[in-house]
């Protein structure tokens, strides 16, 4: 670690207690979702310090790879963040980012890319003019910086946008349904995995924000873990017309841990029940459904993508 690095440390670093259920204010849940959760936001910060201190990518890639094999994708999300951070504070020294997301951080792809929201979450000026660093992005891809965005607010600020349902003013159009789904993912969290509790917020928001918070549901109950068979089974049986929804979002968490090759138990059992399919298959149902994949147009390419994986899903699941 270098000098500049420990500087950066000192002015940009987070403790450890800002992802802690006490700091947070998040809500108990299930027996042991709480350590499993709160060592997802410390491997978040190990990987955010990381990219602070280190100035060369091979050994910011070693000190992530160092770390549990089911953390990693957090880890690789908040070095993500880091990196994007120092690029728009020093623009005289950029392409950090995009350097890592194409070495190092290739695996874990669209974990770095959610990171990239964390960041502009975090800078006002990015905030205000989110098209802009969204322009930079791949366009596919670019949605799930949205989604980081969403994730963010939610963690950081969920009484406002989890108890009192705000929509951040500065996105519009589709933008505020990834924010959703993003939102949907801090819920799992901030309610501590609860089957009970979860839908019951869910329907307090409006029906048209409820499938893409869903979606998030999904996706973090997924990859994050936290809740065993009946509390899935029972999370699935709440989601009712949301079924397909649920299931896309597991099965984006199913395909994020197959690309990075880390496969965890808990990835596995939430397929299963909320997909009706071992995780490999709910994987290669995202791989399919990105084929011949028409560019953005009067709709987004990445929402044409969700829907095809969701219409698999209610298909399976009317036949089942």
């Amino acid at each position: 670690m270098t000098f500049l690095g420990t500087l950066r440390r000192h002015f940009f670093g987070l403790s450890l207690e800002e992802v802690s259920f006490a700091r947070r204010g998040f809500q108990e849940g299930p027996r042991g979702a709480r350590e499993r959760l709160e060592q997802s936001g410390r491997a978040f910060l190990q990987g955010y310090h990381a990219a602070l201190e280190e100035d060369v990518l091979k050994a910011l890639a070693l000190r992530l790879n160092a770390i549990a094999p089911e953390f990693q994708g957090f880890a690789f999300e908040g070095a993500a963040m880091g990196l994007a951070l120092l690029d728009h504070l020093t623009p005289w020294k950029t392409n950090r980012w995009q350097s890592f997301a194409a070495g190092p951080g290739a695996p874990h792809i669209y974990m770095v890319y959610v990171g990239v929201g964390w960041a502009i979450a975090r800078l006002p000026w990015l905030r205000r003019h989110i098209e802009r660093p969204l322009a930079q992005l791949d366009p596919l891809l670019r949605w799930l910086a949205v989604d980081g965005y969403g994730f963010r607010e939610g963690y950081f600020a969920w009484p406002r946008y989890i108890r009192d349902k705000a929509v951040p003013s500065q996105l519009s159009g589709y933008a505020l349904r990834v924010f959703d789904q993003g939102l949907g993912r801090s819920l799992w969290f901030v309610e501590g995995a609860d089957a009970g509790r979860i839908p019951a917020t869910i329907a307090g928001f409006p029906p048209g924000r409820q499938a893409d918070l869903w979606s998030g549901i999904g996706l973090a109950c997924a990859y994050a873990g936290g809740a065993d068979k009946l509390a899935l089974e029972a999370l699935r049986r709440s989601a009712g017309l949301f079924t397909p929804q649920l299931a896309q979002g597991a099965a984006f968490a199913a395909k994020a841990r197959e690309r990075a090759g880390n496969p965890t138990s808990h990835t596995e059992l939430a397929c299963q029940v909320l997909c009706d399919l071992p995780a490999e298959q709910a994987a290669r149902i995202t791989d399919v459904a990105l084929q011949d994949l028409p560019a953005d147009s009067g709709k987004p390419a990445y929402e044409v993508w969700r829907r095809r994986i969701q219409a698999q899903f209610a298909g399976e699941m009317v036949r089942a």
